[in-house]
C-alpha cells in the first residue's frame, strides 16, 4: 500500500500577482466579494463595511456566512493579508475558526 504524499500548507496565503495589500485597495469597494482564510477555506461573502472610530477608514468587514442565513461574522481590516480585485477575493491572515460570529 502506498502512502500518500504529506502536504504542509503554508502560515500565510501567497500573494500572486494581481492581488493587492489592504493598504492599496479601498475596502469600501468589496461589498460581495468572496473571503477565504488561510487554509483556504471560503467564509462567506462581504455583505459590507463597518465603520468604528473614524469614518473616512473602515474597521472591519461584515462577513456573510452564507445567503440562506442571517448570521454574519466580522472581520478585522488587520487580518486581511490580500484583496484579488480580479477574481474578487480576499485572503485573510487567519482561520475561520479565529473569527466571532454576530447577528
Amino acid at each position: 500500500m502506498r502512502r500518500s504524499p504529506v502536504f504542509e500548507r503554508a502560515p500565510t496565503p501567497t500573494v500572486s500577482i494581481g492581488m493587492e495589500t489592504p493598504a492599496h485597495v479601498g475596502l469600501g469597494r468589496t461589498t460581495g466579494f468572496l473571503v477565504a482564510d488561510a487554509c483556504g477555506r471560503v467564509v462567506g461573502r462581504v455583505e459590507g463595511v463597518m465603520y468604528g472610530t473614524s469614518t473616512e477608514m473602515p474597521d472591519a468587514l461584515s462577513v456573510r456566512l452564507s445567503p440562506l442565513r442571517w448570521r454574519r461574522r466580522p472581520v478585522p481590516a488587520g487580518a486581511i493579508a490580500a484583496i484579488d480585485e480580479r477574481t474578487r477575493v480576499i485572503c485573510l491572515l487567519v482561520e475561520q475558526t479565529a473569527l466571532r460570529t454576530f447577528v
